[in-house]
């Protein structure tokens, strides 16, 4: 570092999914290192998710090498929580690292900088700042994630459904309704195995995957077989193609459930499976 201030500086971004950008982070960042007349910079971008194990984060692992090396005088994140995420003492350890290769850090949302011409004590009190504002950002993150959360509850508790429609049925402004030709055609697959064919034989009659077909098997046999769920929502669809015969039985009539969903078929122009 010259006496004038930093000359050569690193910009840390990161994103959590494909679909965000870190345009911003670089910009603001960018401008800020022109106002500190930094010319020489260098840029690691990074996508992935802060919950990712650090041996993951490949462009991360690349800044801590550089940083070893004293190639840089400062390292600039815009937002502490890029480096907070990482893990609860990964903040601490990543500002320790920096300052033992003679590297300064600032983050730009809490106006944070911590120079290696600080003093030990200054140091020291600006990491502890550091590490709680990213502990505040954690929290922050989770009370988001409990929103969420408490949104999807309520619309739950509204008769909506908030995920994947089981196979047979389809969400339709947001309440579960049941596609009749494929629930029935669900239905026959599931009472062919459970009278006994193979699995492999069934899906591939069916066109159902057979590991799908295995886990309907298991886990809601009741629903296709016997129309009956523990979902309030899942009953209340089920009323679109009650009364359903029982086909937990011994022998179910296959003929005639094939026929049904023939002419559900038919009706609705579904494609022979």
């Amino acid at each position: 570092m010259s006496e004038n201030g930093p000359t050569t500086a690193a910009i840390y971004a990161r994103v959590s999914t494909s679909d965000q950008d870190v345009s911003r982070q670089l910009d603001e960042a960018r401008e800020h290192l022109e106002r500190l007349g930094v010319e020489d910079v260098e840029e690691y971008p990074e996508v992935v998710s802060g919950a990712a194990d650090t041996d993951t984060r490949e462009v991360y692992n690349q800044l801590l090498d550089d940083v070893e090396t004293e190639r840089f005088d400062l390292v600039v994140v815009h937002e502490i929580s890029r480096l907070s995420r990482l893990g609860p003492t990964e903040i601490h350890e990543f500002i320790q690292h920096c300052l033992e290769h003679d590297t300064g850090v600032e983050a730009l949302d809490v106006g944070l900088k911590i120079h290696v011409d600080d003093g030990d004590l200054q140091q020291t009190i600006y990491s502890m700042v550091a590490r709680l504002m990213g502990d505040l950002a954690q929290i922050e993150h989770q009370q988001k994630l409990q929103r969420i959360r408490s949104g999807v509850r309520a619309a739950q508790s509204a008769g909506k459904w908030t995920g994947r429609p089981p196979a047979g049925f389809v969400v339709e402004d947001g309440y579960l309704r049941v596609d009749p030709a494929e629930f029935l055609h669900v239905r026959e697959a599931v009472a062919r195995v459970d009278r006994g064919e193979a699995f492999a034989k069934v899906a591939n009659d069916t066109g159902l995957a057979e590991s799908t077909l295995r886990s309907l098997h298991q886990d809601r046999r009741d629903l296709y077989l016997g129309g009956e769920a523990d979902d309030e929502r899942v009953n209340e669809a089920l009323g679109d193609v009650r009364p359903l015969e029982d086909a937990r039985t011994e022998a179910p009539d296959l003929e005639a459930l094939r026929e049904r969903v023939e002419r559900l078929e038919d009706a609705t122009n579904v494609d022979d499976r």
